[in-house]
């Protein structure tokens, strides 16, 4: 039996002496996290949020098997919030669909949750009506026409069922009941709120796809609510990403269980304190890129140059050579490792330690 077909479903239950610890902890991590995010004013404010939600485009669809551009993603959120990252980068268009659903979830937080909002939100994940080469419902509920929603592994003829979700003539009525509770007034505590909101929506699966994705940005929304800012600190799809074999145990335990979901809570809190814990290296990053600019405030840098050290600054992967700078700033070998000398001349960047064919270069930071 699911949790869906129980006759007392939705009425949820937990126990709060189990989960009061979590959630003191979690809360006052959270607390200091915007604490300090508020001290360090608006710019390096804006660069945390943009960096959390490249990092939570990314991850939310990596959890999913799908692998978006980091440039792409961070190009186009930095496009929408107006920031001079948006350097010129080639638009994708799952990259798009995705950003524009986690922007509309965590900028408009007080715009209440309606079924056209998620219609638009899963339609910008699937703007070909393609699910890789399967076609699927885009911008409504599923149907169920090839059979009942189900969440499976193993091989084609032996495969498992992890879950079943309600059936598609149910959906209407389930989401309409799911839509009354999220936009109640007063909510229920803003972060068992964010993991219920989570835990039920993707029980009721109402998509043909994206439902995932979806599922954390209805979290993220509720988190948004809960701290009444829209900017973006730190990374639950994030976290999940870390934890995923974990997820999807509690997850499914909790989907075959009964109505006290005190141990996903339990989880989801846990899971959160975590990712705001994750919030120190990114606060970390974000001072040290404001560091090194004021440190070399003086100095003169061309459009590639600048364009190369952000990148760097905003946790480039691997390590830099003149044929990676001169992908990224789309110049010759040659033009990239004039512009590399040079900084190297003015102490900005070091030749790392390796021979003449694995030559790296490092940031100094000043």
């Amino acid at each position: 039996m699911f949790i869906w077909q129980r006759s007392n479903w939705p009425n949820f239950e937990w126990d709060d002496s189990r989960l009061l610890a979590a959630l003191s902890d979690t809360r006052l991590k959270q607390g200091r996290l915007l604490g300090r995010m508020a001290m360090l004013g608006f710019d390096l404010q804006q660069q945390a949020n943009l960096a959390v939600l490249t990092e939570d485009a990314i991850t939310s669809s990596e959890i999913e098997g799908e692998m978006l551009p980091r440039n792409s993603v961070r190009s186009s959120l930095a496009r929408r919030l107006g920031l001079p990252d948006a350097a010129a980068s080639e638009l994708d268009r799952r990259a798009e669909g995705v950003v524009d659903m986690l922007l509309d979830a965590t900028q408009n937080f007080t715009r209440p949750l309606t079924r056209e909002r998620l219609f638009g939100w899963q339609a910008a994940l699937f703007p070909t009506g393609y699910s890789g080469v399967t076609k699927i419902a885009v911008g409504r509920w599923r149907d169920d026409a090839d059979g009942p929603m189900q969440v499976v592994s193993g091989p084609a003829g032996r495969p498992k069922v992890h879950f079943e979700a309600v059936p598609a003539e149910s959906v209407d009525a389930e989401m309409a009941r799911f839509f009354d509770w999220f936009n109640q007034k007063p909510p229920l505590e803003g972060l068992l709120r964010a993991g219920l909101a989570h835990l039920w929506f993707v029980t009721i699966h109402p998509f043909d796809d994206g439902n995932g994705r979806i599922a954390r940005a209805i979290a993220d929304l509720a988190l948004a609510q809960s701290e009444g800012e829209g900017l973006r600190f730190y990374s639950l799809s994030a976290q999940i990403r870390r934890q995923r074999a974990g997820y999807y145990d509690v997850l499914e335990r909790t989907q075959r269980g009964t109505l006290d979901v005190t141990a996903w809570l339990l989880w989801f809190l846990e899971c959160l304190g975590r990712a705001i814990d994750g919030a120190d290296t990114l606060v970390a990053q974000v001072l040290d890129k404001a560091r090194f600019w004021q440190t070399h405030a003086d100095k003169p840098f061309n459009e590639r140059q600048r364009l190369v050290l952000n990148r760097v600054l905003d946790g480039f992967e691997g390590k830099l050579t003149a044929k990676k700078w001169s992908v990224l700033a789309k110049v010759s070998l040659a033009t990239a490792q004039r512009d590399i000398n040079d900084l190297v001349e003015r102490t900005v960047l070091a030749r790392g330690v390796g021979g003449s064919k694995n030559t790296h270069y490092e940031i100094l930071c000043g």
